[in-house]
């Protein structure tokens, strides 16, 4: 719309000119009366000396306060001659007039020609400019600018809001060109910042932000912020460029003192399910960077927005296994990556590493070639440690099934660990992957550019 934002200022630029140029012009008009006697004063005075001593006009004069006469001369004015004071002889007044007391002189006037007389009328002038530029941007409104697709009327830019009787949150995501990869499909990484930024905007919207990352105001009084112990997430199809998708998510207890918090990512156009995933959160003490238990009156602040409903039923309970080790006696191939170093961007405020960017560093040492032909199905994630500035660590990735084979047709599971190169574990994880889809089975697959029209 920014025709019709531009058709706008030129209309207000266009009248406040004209404005001004009026004012300038009555300024100079008001400014020459004073040497050049206008028409504005004389019948003005006249009016005010022929008031009757009830107040009102004589019956002779019209509304502007000129006399009132049949035929007045063209181009002139009839005004009232002034009578001249009597004298005095000798102290007794002496009448010289030699007409007749009831006649009047009349004296024709002439308006002097100035140049605000010779304007014309601008404000007609202005308003049909004016008329013009509206039809103009009101037909460019309805045929040049109406919106393509339906979801671009959507508030793609606002914090959400809250449903289901306070108990879920929901917000919408446009997926940006940026935030796609090599196969033209939302990264892994592109959805689990969409979750965790839903996750910040409810506590916001619900009124608990606190001076902390997502902490409450009792958690802030007490240096309490969250940190996440585990993440379950299944994928049923990734987004493309221009998608938009919506994300809900809600709270629930876990346990005694953590907090679980699940999410349910659908296309917006079509309601189809993208993501679901679940997750534990639980206290640590900013200074001590120990955990802590959930004092009472933070369970106060958060208990009434629980929601016991799960968005995924098939939590993975078992421990997660080392790289190296063998599923049924299948076998596995162990890929390495070392010298991974955090980054200040990598940094949140609470000053260590964000979690989304384990998930990158996890996926460094997967080999190239499930990449290229298989699509992350599922993943679970089990924190053991937090990670500073200045840690150096090492990505290790086991691979079992047929892919260790070269066939990449088929399912492919991966365990991974990243710990630091002095040996102490920072995260596990374990993987699935799926054969890529082809063109129209949910996303746009593997195949080059030119075999698809953008």
């Amino acid at each position: 719309m920014e025709n019709g934002r531009l058709l706008s200022l030129v209309v207000l630029n266009f009248e406040q000119f004209w404005t001004q140029s009026r004012s300038s012009v009555m300024a100079g008009s008001l400014a020459a009366s004073a040497f050049f006697h206008g028409p504005g004063s004389s019948p003005a005075a006249s009016a005010r000396s022929s008031k009757n001593t009830t107040g009102e006009l004589p019956e002779n004069l019209s509304v502007r306060g000129i006399v009132a006469k049949p035929n007045p001369p063209p181009g002139a004015m009839q005004v009232k001659a002034q009578a001249q004071a009597l004298p005095k002889v000798n102290g007794t007044k002496v009448n010289l007039k030699t007409t007749s007391p009831d006649k009047e002189d009349i004296i024709p006037y002439s308006a002097p020609k100035t140049f605000y007389n010779q304007l014309p009328d601008w404000s007609m002038l202005l308003a049909a400019v004016t008329t013009i530029f509206l039809a103009a941007e009101k037909q460019w409104t309805l045929l040049d600018w109406k919106p393509k697709k339906p979801d671009m009327l959507v508030d793609t830019f606002g914090f959400g809001r809250i449903i289901q009787d306070g108990l879920v949150f929901r917000q919408n995501f446009l997926i940006r060109s940026y935030e796609i990869g090599a196969d033209r499909t939302a990264s892994i990484e592109t959805l689990m910042n969409h979750l965790q930024e839903t996750a910040l905007n409810h506590v916001k919207t619900a009124g608990l932000l606190g001076d902390g990352f997502g902490a409450t105001p009792e958690m802030s009084k007490r240096n309490l912020i969250w940190v996440v112990s585990k993440i379950q997430l299944l994928v049923e199809r990734y987004p493309s460029w221009g998608d938009m998708v919506q994300v809900d998510t809600w709270v629930a207890a876990a346990g005694k003192n953590g907090m679980r918090r699940d999410w349910h990512v659908r296309d917006y156009n079509s309601g189809q399910t993208i993501l679901r995933a679940t997750s534990v959160w639980v206290m640590m003490n900013k200074n001590t960077r120990r955990l802590s238990k959930m004092p009472d009156e933070v369970r106060a602040e958060i208990g009434p927005y629980f929601n016991g409903h799960s968005a995924i039923t098939e939590e993975q309970g078992e421990k997660l296994p080392k790289p190296g080790s063998t599923f049924d006696g299948t076998d596995t191939k162990q890929f390495t990556r070392k010298g991974l170093t955090p980054k200040w961007s990598d940094l949140d405020v609470n000053q260590h590493v964000n979690n989304v960017k384990y998930i990158g560093w996890i996926l460094e040492s997967a080999p190239i070639s499930i990449l290229e032909k298989h699509e992350l199905a599922s993943m679970t994630l089990d924190y053991r440690k937090e990670c500073g500035r200045d840690s150096v660590l090492q990505s290790l990735t086991t691979v079992s099934g047929e892919c260790v084979d070269g066939n990449t047709e088929s399912s492919i599971q991966c365990d991974h660990l990243l710990q630091l190169e002095s040996g102490a574990d920072i995260v596990k994880a374990h993987t699935e992957w799926r054969p890529k889809r082809a063109q129209g089975e949910g996303n746009m697959g593997f195949f080059p550019a030119e075999t698809r029209q953008l």
